[in-house]
């Protein structure tokens, strides 16, 4: 059972994707949305939140695109989570149905569950997750070797 929104789960693979392809240039959201088989539209709202919430960067111009704020083993899954439910605004609604037995028992006990579940997040970094993603081989090999001639 997966406990995060598709948003949620979205934004993590963006940020991971980013933090594996963003050398030496940045990622285009056209380039993203293809590899996960979305509409370029899709992510924008996702992409946004994690500017602003400074996880990636938005780099513009023709060969602009997405790159990582910082650094990727400073970054964790749960800090991404927390981007993706800013641009939902899920983060910030009061419990329905307004009642006594939700204000006082049910609210909080999911809210202290909430705060578990993204602490136990916090405990994966983007470099875990791309480490992971590199010896599966998620996208078909290893990435190609940079070369830094000029």
């Amino acid at each position: 059972m997966i406990l995060l929104s598709r948003r949620s789960l979205l934004a993590i693979a963006a940020v991971v994707d980013v933090a594996l392809h963003a050398r030496p240039t940045p990622v285009a959201a056209k380039l993203l949305a293809q590899r996960h088989n979305l509409p370029p539209r899709h992510l924008e709202t996702v992409l946004q939140a994690l500017v602003r919430q400074g996880i990636l960067k938005g780099v513009r111009g023709p060969r602009g695109g997405y790159e990582l704020a910082r650094e990727r083993r400073k970054i964790t899954a749960g800090d991404v989570v927390r981007a993706a439910m800013t641009a939902t605004g899920e983060d910030g609604l009061p419990p329905l149905p307004e009642s006594k037995l939700v204000d006082d028992v049910v609210g909080p006990a999911v809210k202290e569950a909430g705060e578990s579940f993204l602490g136990a997040l916090d405990a994966y970094t983007i470099e875990d997750l791309c480490q992971q993603a590199e010896q599966k081989a998620v996208f078909g090999g290893p990435p190609p070797a940079l070369d830094f001639a000029i």
